[in-house]
């Protein structure tokens, strides 16, 4: 395996909350929104009145190994095991699963220098509470808070945690972007989705979000897209009639996966703040897609494209190009990068280990054996150079 005489920079770590993350600072008068109940001596969490397993244990005291589904997201399943056979026995949680102090000595033990820490358990929220977007926009703001209190958004210098931002309200949505602004945030997360309301959703890109852009790009920060319940399982049911009720990500059946849950949201994400003019009205803002694969991205590449030659007075610029200045992209460890720097350049290309989540990568520098086509140089880039210079504002 390549050892990096680099610092190495992983787009993509997590923390597992405990309840205090989401009850600590959560106001009284929302508390039946978001509670932790026992079901036949088990935890689990009701989400408006209504009880989920999207999480199977939502207080996560044991998880799936780190890496545990590595070999059946890279198609190395001849038994035909399902992803639950795959993932073996449940380790006890850790203390690096959830404190920033303990995650650095763990990405000291795997040689990793600085990374991005994003929540997990969060992104049950949105939709679930879409009919109440007060509800969102509190509960979000408590997991940022106890993030502040337990680690803070700048942790030594090489943890940066990700606080999620719903944009239901746009004045909301400000504030809590200037809180963490003056807090000391390098980057913030939004939902690949469209953004809910009491009267439907909307596209993120529309001119009543400039206010949020105009913050985002005055502040050189950027802005993460990671892989959520997106709601997109809708198309699921509608195939099947309801289909298997609550979406489960971690549930897998043939039809579901090739319906791409993961890959639709965020091109459509990404579709909607290019044609919706986002990039042109606020030149820094930069986005990078994290957990969401690249098998959207040459599709996505391709209608742009198609769309330009037929409406080319609808663009100020070719859209594609507009997509290789301003998004950056997270491939997963069983696509071919090779392809996605065609597409777009090293530059915009990053490495993301998802760990510690069992579809993740267990030992994250593995990575290294998957772009071993790679040149030093682009190596370098997608390893280290290119998350490095999004924490500082470089362009």
């Amino acid at each position: 395996m390549t050892v990096a005489n680099y610092p190495v920079y992983d787009a993509d770590r997590h923390f597992y909350e405990p309840p205090e993350a989401f009850l600590r600072h959560l106001p009284k008068k929302f508390q039946k929104e978001f509670q932790y109940v026992e079901v036949n001596g088990r935890t689990k969490l009701a989400v408006a009145g209504v009880l989920s397993d999207y999480i199977p244990n939502p207080t996560f005291e044991v998880v799936a190994a780190p890496g545990s589904h590595e070999k059946w997201y890279r198609g190395q399943n001849p038994e035909g095991l399902s992803l639950r056979e795959c993932t073996g026995a449940p380790v006890p949680s850790q203390a690096a699963f959830h404190s920033g102090d303990a995650h650095l000595k763990v990405m000291d033990e795997q040689r990793i220098h600085a990374g991005l820490f994003i929540p997990t358990l969060a992104s049950i929220i949105e939709e679930r509470l879409a009919h109440k977007p007060d509800v969102i926009h509190a509960l979000l703001q408590s997991v940022n808070r106890w993030t502040a209190d337990e680690c803070g958004f700048a942790h030594q210098g090489r943890l940066f945690p990700v606080p999620m931002i719903n944009l239901s309200n746009v004045d909301a949505a400000c504030e809590e972007l200037d809180y963490l602004l003056a807090a000391g945030a390098r980057v913030v997360g939004i939902r690949p989705a469209p953004v809910t309301g009491l009267t439907g959703g909307r596209s993120m890109g529309f001119e009543e979000f400039d206010p949020f852009w105009a913050r985002i790009n005055e502040a050189k920060i950027f802005v993460v897209m990671h892989v959520s319940d997106s709601g997109y399982d809708k198309i699921y049911q509608w195939w099947t009639a309801g289909g298997k009720g609550e979406f489960r990500p971690f549930e897998k059946d043939p039809f579901g996966e090739i319906l791409d849950w993961m890959g639709r949201p965020i091109a459509d994400s990404l579709g909607a703040l290019i044609c919706h003019g986002v990039f042109d009205r606020f030149p820094n803002v930069r986005v990078a897609s994290l957990e969401n694969g690249s098998g959207w991205l040459e599709p996505l590449l391709h209608r742009l494209n198609m769309t330009y030659h037929k409406m080319p007075k609808a663009f100020r610029r070719h859209p594609v190009e507009t997509f290789r200045q301003h998004v950056y992209v997270a491939p997963f460890y069983e696509d071919p990068v090779e392809k996605v720097i065609e597409l777009i350049g090293v530059e915009r290309v990053l490495f993301g280990s998802d760990w510690p989540h069992p579809e993740g990568l267990a030992h994250p520098l593995d990575f290294f054996k998957d772009i071993e086509s790679l040149s030093a140089e682009q190596t370098q880039r997608v390893m280290s150079t290119n998350l490095k210079e999004l924490l500082e504002g470089v362009r």
